[in-house]
């Protein structure tokens, strides 16, 4: 392995961008540039790239346009709505972070009855089976027939964390779509379709400095999808 013409004897080296990297005489292979998906994720789809039981995975149902992508936390088989995509593992873990402060909302359907005033007390948090829950945003939407429609907000998203809730409230989820994470909303996806976000949108969300660091520029133009691609 060589590192700017230099061969290395030792492997303790710290690489910088713009270092030119051989081994075997071949350089490496540029990183992917940094994009990112909004993607409507369907129910029966589980977000890994390999499933030991053999389940169908998200990234399998992706066009063979797209590049390997890493998703942006990940919702359970059952979970529709959006999921976002990227090329970049430390944009993934930015948006991961619960210090942005940006709120996953849901829309969601559970079997059973609750008050506003239950549903409002969550704003403080809850604490179950010695899990300590942080501050929810919940309304109730509409009763239809057996069932409650609620628009649900949090900024944690423990495993599971609004079928726990609901189940401790009495209540059984039976339909969960995620509708919007931090800026990035579903829209008018339909399950499967995916559509790229701006690079300049991005840098706008994330906010200078963090933009810098990881090397989004506003200014910067690139082609892109403008049409959500269909399902694969």
């Amino acid at each position: 392995m060589t590192v700017n013409g230099h061969v290395l004897d030792s492997p303790a080296l710290n690489v910088e961008p713009g270092d030119h990297v051989t081994v075997d005489g071949r350089p490496l292979p540029a990183p992917a540039p940094l994009k990112l998906w909004r993607y409507h994720k369907p129910k029966g789809r589980v977000t890994t790239h390999r499933d030991p039981q053999g389940r169908p995975t998200v990234f399998e149902a992706l066009g063979p346009e797209m590049p390997r992508v890493l998703s942006v936390g990940r919702l359970d088989i059952n979970t529709e709505g959006l999921l976002l995509l990227t090329t970049d593992g430390g944009l993934s873990r930015h948006m991961e972070l619960p210090s942005t402060g940006w709120l996953r909302r849901y829309r969601v359907r559970a079997k059973g009855r609750v008050t506003q005033e239950t549903l409002d007390k969550l704003q403080s948090g809850i604490k179950i089976k010695g899990i300590r829950y942080g501050p929810i945003e919940a309304r109730i939407d509409r009763v239809q027939g057996a069932n409650s429609w609620l628009t649900m907000g949090l900024r944690e998203g423990k495993n599971r964390e609004i079928k726990h809730v609901l189940e401790h409230l009495g209540l059984s989820v039976n339909r969960l779509i995620r509708i919007s994470y931090g800026p990035f909303p579903l829209g008018e996806l339909k399950p499967g379709q995916y559509v790229e976000v701006k690079r300049r949108v991005i840098a706008e969300q994330l906010g200078t400095k963090t933009a810098e660091e990881l090397g989004i520029s506003k200014s910067h133009k690139r082609g892109g999808p403008k049409r959500p691609t269909p399902p694969a």
